[in-house]
């Protein structure tokens, strides 16, 4: 899914307005964490998509290195790097095996990470319970002793509760035509969630064409995160409701944002 929707993931995003609320949170959180100078610390961004916090991260001096499963996303992330004047290291790796593709980036950029971050509901995309401790165990690895997880997904208690399947539309338009994101969850017998793209695009012309794309997703209660995190060994766990400094309510928040130190 991912490396065919790469070249339209940067008009899904309003980027701007994204970075504006959420980057402040992010460096509180860094800040707080993080007692060495700017320039030496590393930050890992998986699921980087096409690399816009690990540009933004880059921006403010920090060394980022940026994974991707979708050899599209990495793709577009390094013109989206180039195209920003900022040195990022972009490499492929899924849940799993970022360790190991990490041991290959150049020195001085690699293992260990001060930080490690997954956010844009990325995590969900593991297959079930045991990779999702596998995928904590790959970034618990990848920190040194008190390095910072900052992990962002939906809020599945409320999705699943409320069976909410319908996310807020969004739109883009250019000169050649104008485009409608819908976004909407079916839930399957056996537990997992198939997030759904519609896209809407009517051409210079007026004409209308459709298309859609789904992936799987397991979904993750914020009790299932704590109980994974802890069985990992990961301490000091701090729910958010965004990437703010918004309390988690499991029945009201859009997002659980969670931030853990490794032992």
């Amino acid at each position: 899914m991912y490396d065919t929707f790469s070249e339209e993931y940067d008009h899904f995003v309003n980027w701007p307005g994204r970075l504006a609320y959420e980057m402040p949170f992010l460096l509180d959180q860094i800040n707080s964490v993080v007692d060495r100078p700017v320039g030496t610390t590393r930050i890992l961004d998986t699921a980087t998509s096409t690399g816009m916090h690990a540009i933004a991260l880059a921006q403010k001096g920090f060394v980022v290195t940026g994974t991707d499963i979708s050899e599209g996303m990495i793709n577009i992330a390094k013109k989206n790097a180039a195209a920003a004047g900022v040195d990022v290291f972009f490499t492929r790796a899924a849940f799993g095996e970022i360790t190991h593709r990490v041991k290959l980036v150049p020195t001085g950029r690699g293992l260990p990470f001060d930080v490690v971050l997954c956010l844009g509901n990325s995590l969900p995309h593991v297959e079930g319970k045991a990779e999702l401790e596998d995928a904590l165990n790959d970034f618990y690895a990848c920190l040194h002793p008190g390095g910072l997880l900052i992990l962002q997904n939906r809020n599945f208690d409320r999705v699943l509760a409320e069976k909410e399947r319908w996310m807020e539309p969004q739109s883009y338009s250019d000169a050649h035509g104008e485009k409608i994101y819908l976004r909407f969850y079916d839930f399957l017998m056996d537990g997992h969630i198939q997030f759904n793209i519609l896209t809407l695009k009517r051409l210079p012309e007026g004409q209308w064409k459709q298309s859609v794309m789904e992936t799987r997703l397991f979904p993750i209660t914020h009790e299932l995160l704590i109980q994974s995190l802890e069985n990992t060994g990961f301490c000091r766990i701090q729910l958010h409701g965004a990437l703010s400094d918004t309390p988690f309510d499991v029945n009201s928040s859009g997002n659980l944002v969670v931030t853990a130190i490794r032992k």
